[in-house]
């Protein structure tokens, strides 16, 4: 990894022993493989309960609204998670750095157990009021906000240095393991009934729960690491963002990108009124995406990049661009789901040069912090990029809105090119 010397002018400090610290492979440490089944279960829990809400809230509104005021109800839905991450996750990335990260964790998912636990609730006492759903759904993105800068500052403490970067390959593989279960059978679940596909979620949730509570590792921080006042903590962790444009320019690209051309809101839109395969459709097309994330996933574990990363993810983020663009264009199923399934695999990729550049080029001390910032990012290109696609359906169609970010992909990427050379140059990614 290359990092020029004025952007990143404070060398990290000494790495705090950790039970995997003598390990290269993260599979031989014990509480790595709980972490990884609990993160495959809470992941699966949370595709399946996502796909449950945006087919319940997409069914609710399509009774009295034609598609392009519909659309508008899946971008709430978005917005609703976004609020909360947007408000809390700075905050909850200063904790991470002062307070146990296991803790946050296990509270966290506690607190989504309860989100699918409302929804099932609600399922069950006939159609629920919209707004109903949007509450809980805001619920839920507060419990996210905690969960993602503790849950990624507590993996290094898990596996070591050394077991680092396979470690993220590995989390990927869990990730997306779910990303694809989840979606396929939260659209076949979807065809018995929504009830089940939320006490199905409900169940995995405590079962993850269960694993995480098994964890031996400390989450603790450092003794002296909750010292700092909390804004200043707050503080110094934008200004470690800003100040490090390899890192900076790696988040931002993918709050633009995903924002732009994410389309994850269009697939039930497409499945319904364009394609016109129904709730078993709809669960293919959200998998697709993430089967060919997977199967990137499980080759960048065992022929990882380590060699010009910048390159190798602009060149990524350029074909996610393109598949989004051939999804717009598309009247055919299977051509659809294939350019998904392209485009997950060079999502994947960016992914985790993304990842791997800013775990390497971050402290443990200040990880709880940066980790916030990108998370923050993350979930302003998925959240907001819902209500940003719902509005976009509003006004241009859910066709004309695919290609527009598509081709918008494609501008941020050569863009990204110029403004950040650092993220161009950046080469070795094996720690």
């Amino acid at each position: 990894m290359t990092i020029d010397a004025p952007e990143n002018p404070q060398p990290a400090p000494p790495e705090p022993a950790t039970p995997g610290g003598g390990h290269e492979s993260p599979w031989k440490i014990r509480d790595f493989r709980l972490l990884w089944l609990g993160r495959v279960l809470a992941v699966l829990a949370i595709q399946i309960q996502s796909a449950a809400l945006l087919w319940q809230v997409y069914e609710i509104a399509r009774r009295d609204h034609p598609i392009e005021e519909a659309s508008l109800y899946l971008g709430l839905v978005g917005l609703a998670q976004f609020i909360p991450l947007l408000a809390f996750t700075l905050p909850a990335g200063a904790m991470a750095d002062r307070r146990d990260r296991k803790l946050t964790v296990m509270l966290s998912i506690l607190v989504e157990g309860g989100c699918a636990l409302a929804y099932l609730a609600m399922a069950l006492h006939g159609e629920p009021p919209l707004w109903g759903l949007l509450a809980v759904a805001t619920v839920f993105g507060a419990a996210r906000a905690f969960l993602a800068p503790a849950s990624q500052a507590f993996l290094p403490r898990v596996v070591g240095r050394k077991a680092l970067p396979p470690a993220i390959a590995a989390q990927s593989i869990a990730f997306q393991t779910g990303a694809i279960a989840g979606p396929a059978a939260g659209g076949l679940i979807l065809g018995v009934s929504v009830p089940f596909a939320y006490a199905t979620a409900l169940a995995l949730f405590i079962a993850a729960f269960a694993l995480f509570l098994l964890i031996r590792t400390s989450g603790k921080p450092d003794p002296d690491a909750g010292l700092q006042p909390r804004l200043e903590a707050v503080r110094e962790g934008l200004a470690y963002v800003w100040r490090t444009k390899l890192v900076l320019g790696a988040i931002s690209l993918d709050l633009v990108v995903v924002m732009l051309a994410g389309v994850a809101l269009l697939t039930p839109i497409f499945a319904r009124d364009i394609l016109h395969v129904g709730p078993e459709g709809f669960g293919l097309l959200r998998a697709a995406f993430g089967v060919g994330a997977l199967s990137m996933a499980i080759y960048l574990s065992r022929y990882p990049i380590v060699r010009r990363g910048g390159a190798w993810m602009f060149a990524a983020v350029a074909v996610f661009g393109v598949c989004t663009l051939g999804f717009g264009l598309s009247k055919i199923a299977w051509l659809s789901a294939a350019l998904l399934f392209i485009g997950g695999a060079a999502d994947m990729i960016s992914v985790n040069i993304r990842q791997t550049l800013i775990q390497l080029a971050t402290p443990d001390h200040m990880r709880g912090r940066v980790s916030s910032v990108s998370m923050l990012f993350i979930g302003a290109s998925n959240e907001l990029g819902e209500a940003y696609s719902g509005l976009m359906v509003r006004l241009l169609g859910p066709i004309t809105a695919a290609v527009f970010g598509g081709c918008a992909a494609l501008a941020a990427t050569v863009g990204w090119a110029r403004m950040f050379p650092s993220l161009r140059r950046a080469d070795r990614l094996d720690g």
